[in-house]
């Protein structure tokens, strides 16, 4: 453990320089004490290390010092295979890049940890989508990944859910994320102040590739972070300015916050509603764990279980329980249930005519039309819901487009 310890240590001043006590036992999971100890180790044995105290001292290796300690535990090896997603690789242009690598890694390992990565190469592999997510083209990735990589400003056509549909925005990009087999790019909403053909302050310039004879003028602070699905952009164009990321801003930290908010306002609204075991089987996600952690048995149907599910919206949630049929019943709010209620007597209004014969096919048509508005209420929900599963994470903009 020590000596694993001690690699680790040396490994890092070998690749970050300069690093405070401190800093190491964070990374390491360790006392500061512990550090002192393992540095006093180090340079016992003849490693040039040497540390300065006072505000920027610091633990760090002599200048030109390179360790040649390379080898890996088999649990090293192993991981490093797993690490290995070819699909997305191939996407951002790194296939090749990726294969060569793990040849080399591969040739560089002994025998014995070579057929134990060869092992796990072949019973583990990686697919990231969901399973009813369709395959979305991205043609522009490798034209937004490499201004991500040189940080350089770009101006695109977006295609967003709301109108106009099709917008152009100018964006400084900071990071690439890859959720559920879906590309998301982190940019900021950048632009020009006082010049020509800005739209509602976002910062356009007319277009992705749209000549201007516009007079440049001072770039203004991009504001953001945004969000935008890279399968919607249209078109690019590079600008060749430089952009920076903002002061203290992690791409992994901001998008756990991104995530944390958008499952915050997924389900603003709450329903009580009882639910057999059948039904609560087929519930899901939030709603299953709010049932499995507040429900109780319903005291007027044995076997059945009441409890205050979230739920996205009334429209939203009447397509959702009318899915269950007779495995769950709607308690509150009323409007929520007198919005089922008028959907299900629509709907047995309807099959009901068929049922009946042309005898009784006035009296049902008459009654379906009575239900028709509920009716068209429910088959807008149902398109709703089955986009908002289909989807499986943030729209085509999530906190996207807060200026247009």
């Amino acid at each position: 453990m020590k000596s694993s310890r001690l690699i680790s240590i040396l490994l890092l001043l070998q690749t970050r320089g300069r690093m405070t006590a401190a800093e190491l036992a964070a990374e390491l999971e360790v006392s500061v004490r512990t550090v002192y100890r393992d540095a006093e180790a180090l340079a016992a044995s003849g490693v040039p290390l040497y540390g300065d105290a006072g505000h920027s001292g610091g633990y760090q290796l002599l200048d030109g010092y390179r360790t040649r300690l390379t080898g890996l535990a088999p649990g090293e090896a192993e991981a490093l295979f797993l690490t290995g997603m070819p699909g997305p690789a191939a996407e951002l242009g790194l296939g090749r890049a990726l294969s060569t690598a793990q040849l080399k890694l591969r040739a560089a390992l002994p025998a014995e940890l070579r057929a134990q990565a060869d092992r796990m190469r072949l019973r583990f592999h990686l697919d990231a989508p969901g399973w009813y997510a369709e395959h979305e083209e991205t043609p522009y990735l490798g034209q937004v990944a490499d201004a991500v990589w040189r940080g350089r400003v770009i101006e695109v056509r977006y295609r967003r859910w709301k109108e106009p549909r099709e917008v152009d925005r100018r964006l400084a990009p900071y990071g690439l994320v890859l959720k559920a087999g879906r590309w998301y790019l982190v940019a900021g909403l950048t632009g020009t102040t006082g010049g020509a053909g800005t739209e509602g302050g976002a910062g356009t310039t007319g277009g992705a590739g749209a000549a201007t004879d516009a007079v440049p003028t001072a770039p203004t602070p991009p504001t953001g972070p945004y969000t935008f699905r890279v399968d919607q952009v249209l078109a690019v164009r590079e600008t060749g300015e430089e952009c920076a990321l903002p002061d203290g801003f992690e791409l992994a930290a901001h998008w756990r916050r991104t995530q944390d908010d958008f499952h915050e306002r997924l389900h603003p609204e709450e329903a009580q509603v009882r639910v057999s075991a059948r039904g609560a089987a087929r519930l899901s996600g939030a709603q299953a764990r709010a049932l499995a952690a507040a429900g109780t048995p319903d005291p007027e149907l044995p076997g059945w279980t009441r409890a205050l599910l979230p739920i996205e919206s009334q429209a939203h949630a009447e397509a959702q329980f009318l899915e269950l049929g007779l495995e769950a019943e709607v308690l509150a709010p009323a409007a929520l249930r007198e919005r089922i209620g008028a959907a299900a007597a629509a709907i047995a209004a309807r099959y009901g005519a068929g049922a009946a014969g042309e005898g009784t096919a006035g009296a049902g048509e008459g009654a379906a039309r009575a239900g028709e508005g509920a009716a068209g209420t429910w088959e807008g929900a149902a398109g709703a819901g089955s986009r908002a599963r289909s989807g499986a994470g943030p729209g085509r903009e999530t906190v996207t487009e807060g200026a247009g």
